[in-house]
């Protein structure tokens, strides 16, 4: 997935400041990866696209719950 193209045209709806690519750690029922997310650079609020929060990260729950 290509985030950074996925943001380009996407702003902070808490400040307004640009968006930019950084590194976001996850931790979910002791499993713990991280991803490059688009993030705001003044506040640090995250987008999460609706792609990977229901194709990614719903697989990796699932196999999570699974074990």
């Amino acid at each position: 997935m290509n985030f950074s193209q996925e943001s380009a045209d996407w702003s902070c709806t808490s400040c307004g400041g640009d968006l930019s690519l950084i590194k976001v750690g996850f931790t979910y029922m002791k499993g713990s990866f991280e991803i490059d997310l688009p993030a705001c650079a003044a506040c640090g609020q995250v987008l999460v696209p609706e792609s990977l929060a229901l194709g990614k990260m719903a697989e990796v729950e699932r196999i999570l719950e699974d074990k």
